[in-house]
């Protein structure tokens, strides 16, 4: 008697599941993605003078654009909760006299580094879109009779302790204004930071020491 053979079937995986998990997925994270907003000045930054990497939190920054115009940003550290964004602004506009809505506060959780006196914050952040509020970026006030930038630092080293800066030159900012900039941190009391800019060597070394980062 022959044997009976038992036909071979080749095994089949079903990859729909696979399909509409890999979508749902994909919905997931484009639903909760928070996408960069755009920086209020382009920086070029060829070189830099600090091997230290800038840390993805906590973490202020003051950039210095072409033509010396002062931004400041500053994160809301590794919990959101907290709002440190709206806290600082809060307590730049009870240093002005300037009363912001929630509405406001939120509006300015979500925007990026700015560079403008805090007089127009308000009108800033009710722009009906994002070419109006870039005509207000003429830079934050750094000098010896309303030095806003100072304050900036100071209430944001308030509300979170662990926060870290890094100063981002332009290629064709100028010298005496990064020198203020960091008579600004140094009068913070900060005496560490990431220093990225393309001046050259001899204009580094008049820095003074405490502010190098090596």
């Amino acid at each position: 008697m022959g044997k009976i053979k038992i036909a071979v079937k080749s095994p089949r995986i079903d990859m729909t599941p696979m399909v509409d998990l890999f979508f749902l997925l994909l919905v997931f994270f484009i639903l909760t993605a928070t996408f960069r907003p755009e920086e209020a000045a382009p920086i070029k930054t060829p070189t830099s003078t600090s091997q230290k990497p800038i840390p993805d939190a906590n973490l202020g920054t003051i950039l210095i654009s072409k033509g010396d115009k002062i931004f400041f940003n500053v994160d809301n550290g590794t919990d959101s909760s907290q709002h440190i964004r709206a806290k600082v602004l809060s307590a730049i506009g009870s240093n002005y006299k300037i009363k912001f809505t929630p509405k406001e506060l939120k509006k300015f959780e979500g925007l990026a580094s700015f560079g403008l006196p805090a007089a127009n914050m308000k009108a800033y952040l009710n722009a009906p879109d994002q070419k109006a509020r870039e005509a207000m970026q003429v830079g934050i006030p750094i000098d010896s009779i309303d030095n806003q930038l100072l304050m900036w630092v100071r209430f944001a080293r308030t509300y979170n302790t662990e926060l870290a800066f890094a100063v981002k030159g332009d290629g064709e900012a100028t010298f005496p204004v990064v020198k203020k900039v960091l008579a600004v941190l140094q009068d913070s009391g900060v005496s560490k930071f990431n220093l990225t800019t393309d001046l050259k060597a001899g204009i580094a070394a008049e820095l003074p020491a405490e502010f190098i980062i090596k």
